[in-house]
């Protein structure tokens, strides 16, 4: 079940009309109706005005789309034991990302939420289950509502300047206090083994230590923030070390200064300061929200660290944004700082889904948002070792008769001839431009896209490389022959010809019976 569906069940239950959920919200019915089919994504904001005219909380509505599953008991795999197939497709289909994430080093930041309310313990079995494969794991987690309730039970007003806390003396004890309580319920978490749980004959040795450099933010807009500091340098040499040695890094928001005085600092500066001295392949959030949505409110699977600032800059310029998150406000703009510096991913992923890491790094799709410095998507010339993934692309098309059929032996020999594109490192398209030089044409021919990438311009974008690559070298014109596909190419400035219009050397190579239509186009 969708968080969509969990919304219209609650709001069924309560006899509640879209219309009127709708005037509850101040947002619009017919937006309030797509994010119940699953066609638009939800902001936090407008989650957390959805559950107060529905009377329930975020928490309870993640709860709903996770009892589609009632039945399975925790340990069981969302496989059913009818069909191992299944099973051993999908266990086949993570291989890759196995091999990829063994020895890369993973930081993973979350707030103190995820340990007042009882999450830490699902998220425990995605950490051991990331640690036996081999992946370096730093944790930062944050405090802010441990910090908060013993401020309330302390009768201590919290004082903000600039949005930031004003640390003093009395609730500095505090931040000490909640920080030490939380690093014990981890390590405690960190340490079962019990046989019949995910847990079972796990090793995990966790390290701690003054890391972390800091210094006093000092005076802000008048207001001395007293010991409220910002990291000054994360000792990465001595935190390589424990990784080195096995074990995971527990890192707590707090900083020393070589005065000897601690300073209570952000989640978002330890975790970013951290993961660009460590020089880590990942960056994880993991936050109240979904992830990052659009200005339509729509899911951002994948956005560069540019594209994440013009929506911030919008955000910025757009109080009332209905589609923008707090989150937003504290994690987009880490996750941009981290891209800048050389952190190669960057996840924002939403806390109350059991699995979150686990769903957004082994599979294509993931389920939040990845920012990265520069676009997932690239295109270059094809070489011998992309020469299976080539087939793998276009053995299905040859089935169907709409290409002709290639060997093995005559792709290798023609990989010079082909152009692929990639995403993520994995190949999704491939095309070859056949040189006729003497004519001073090319054939634009084996087009092909992976089906999971189809209807998102993808073909068109490698037409286009291939084209302005046929400029680059001169040719005058391009031809191709299809009997599947002449509207696509007619789309695109292509004109049907005559075969004699064709080189003299493929023209000796038409194949008569398959009766391919010739279209032609200038350059």
């Amino acid at each position: 079940m969708s968080l969509g569906l969990s919304i219209r069940k609650r709001r069924k239950l309560l006899n509640i009309t879209l219309q009127e959920l709708a005037g509850a919200t101040g947002a619009d019915s017919g937006n309030l109706s797509r994010i119940e089919r699953g066609a638009q994504g939800i902001s936090e904001t407008l989650l957390r005005k959805i559950c107060t005219a529905l009377d329930c909380t975020p928490a309870y509505l993640y709860a709903l789309t996770e009892s589609a599953g009632a039945g399975r008991t925790s340990n069981q795999l969302p496989f059913s034991v009818k069909k191992p197939q299944e099973f051993v497709s999908w266990f086949r289909s993570v291989a890759p990302y196995i091999h990829a994430f063994g020895g890369r080093t993973f930081v993973i930041a979350f707030g103190g939420e995820v340990v007042n309310e009882k999450q830490f313990t699902t998220l425990s079995h995605d950490l051991n289950l990331l640690a036996s494969l081999e992946v370096r794991l730093v944790l930062v987690h944050g405090s802010r509502p441990q910090i908060e309730e013993r401020l309330r039970r302390a009768r201590l007003e919290t004082k903000l300047a600039s949005g930031l806390r004003v640390t003093d003396d009395e609730a500095m004890e505090a931040v000490k206090e909640a920080n030490g309580v939380i690093r014990v319920e981890i390590e405690a978490q960190l340490s079962m083994g019990l046989i019949n749980s995910p847990m079972a004959g796990s090793d995990i040795r966790v390290a701690g230590g003054n890391f972390v450099t800091a210094k006093p933010l000092g005076v802000r807009n008048g207001v001395d923030l007293q010991h409220t500091g910002e990291v000054r340098k994360i000792n990465a040499a001595a935190i390589q070390k424990r990784l080195d040695d096995g074990e995971l890094v527990l890192l707590s928001p707090l900083g020393y200064s070589p005065t000897g005085e601690a300073f209570n600092l952000s989640l978002e500066d330890v975790a970013v300061s951290t993961a660009i001295a460590l020089d880590a392949d990942k960056l994880i959030f993991l936050m109240d929200s979904e992830g990052v949505h659009n200005l339509r409110g729509e899911l951002l699977r994948e956005m560069t660290a540019k594209k994440a600032k013009n929506l911030l800059q919008h955000v910025t310029d757009n109080d009332d944004a209905i589609n923008t998150s707090e989150d937003i406000a504290y994690y987009l703009p880490a996750a941009v700082r981290a891209c800048e510096h050389g952190v190669a991913r960057t996840h924002l992923i939403s806390r109350h889904i059991d699995g979150a890491i686990i769903q957004e790094l082994f599979t294509h799709e993931g389920i939040g948002t990845m920012v990265t410095e520069l676009g997932l998507e690239t295109m270059r010339q094809a070489d011998i070792d992309d020469v299976g993934a080539i087939l793998q692309l276009i053995e299905p098309l040859e089935a169907e008769g709409v290409l002709v059929k290639r060997g093995r032996e005559r792709i290798e020999m023609e990989i010079n001839y082909f152009q692929v594109m990639e995403h993520d490192n994995r190949v999704i398209g491939c095309a070859a431009l056949y040189p006729f030089t003497q004519e001073k044409t090319a054939e634009f021919a084996c087009l092909a896209i992976d089906p999971q990438y189809r209807g998102s311009g993808r073909g068109d974008k490698l037409f286009h490389f291939c084209e302005d690559r046929a400029r680059q070298l001169g040719f005058k014109t391009l031809f191709c022959l299809t009997t599947h596909t002449e509207h696509w190419f007619l789309e695109r400035g292509f004109s049907e010809q005559n075969v004699d219009k064709l080189p003299a050397e493929k023209k000796k190579l038409y194949n008569f019976q398959r009766k391919s239509k010739v279209f032609i186009k200038p350059l």
